[in-house]
């Protein structure tokens, strides 16, 4: 979110040097996606497998984000702006005083992107991930739900009896939703504002 708020700000900036090749480098990887033998050798000639920075990384700027925060910066008012340059405040001040308290509609909606996507992400990390004990959580559910993979009862003791499969999977499935129920409500609020930005212009 850091990432994409600083990028999405230089790019609102005409003045900033090299706005124009970023912002088409921004729009080509938003229309063209690499593929996932071109992405594994990037990451493997990287050192990254088998680490978490394998599942980090290569997803940790969205185009399609970076071009919604750019269109809220963009409609700022440049009055606004220029007031707070006539102050004395130069760019970083502008971005941390200014934009950022302006934009956090804009940035709650991205956020909960950002937090949903990480949370259902587990197809980089069974692409990347050997290491079982580096799997996030979805991958885990994953072997359960999915694959089928029967809950042993050794850990639990011998004579325990186990629900039946169906109900565990639909338990482990209830579970992974509360976080994301949980969330929500407190960012409904900013989630219209923040999905019209740059949707009207006039």
């Amino acid at each position: 979110l850091t990432l994409t708020a600083m990028l999405g700000w230089a790019l609102s900036r005409r003045h900033t040097i090299g706005n124009r090749p970023l912002l088409l480098l921004v729009l080509i990887s938003l229309l063209f996606n690499p593929g996932i033998i071109p992405s594994y050798l990037v990451v493997q000639q990287l050192g990254l497998l088998d680490t978490l920075w394998a599942i980090i990384i290569p997803t940790s700027v969205s185009a399609f984000n970076v071009i919604v925060v750019r269109a809220f910066f963009v409609g700022l008012p440049a009055e606004v702006m220029d007031s707070a340059r006539i102050d004395g405040a130069g760019e970083w001040q502008l971005f941390w005083h200014m934009g950022l308290p302006l934009a956090r509609p804009v940035l709650a909606v991205v956020g909960l992107f950002y937090g949903v996507g990480y949370w259902n992400a587990f197809f980089n990390a069974m692409l990347y991930l050997s290491d079982s004990a580096l799997w996030p959580l979805q991958l885990v559910l994953r072997t359960y739900v999915v694959d089928g993979t029967q809950l042993g009862a050794q850990e639990l003791g011998a004579e325990t009896t186990l629900p039946p499969q169906t109900t565990i999977q639909m338990a482990i499935l209830v579970i992974s939703i509360i976080p994301i129920l949980i969330i929500y409500p407190f960012l409904q609020r900013h989630f219209a504002k923040g999905m019209l930005t740059g949707a009207v212009k006039g």
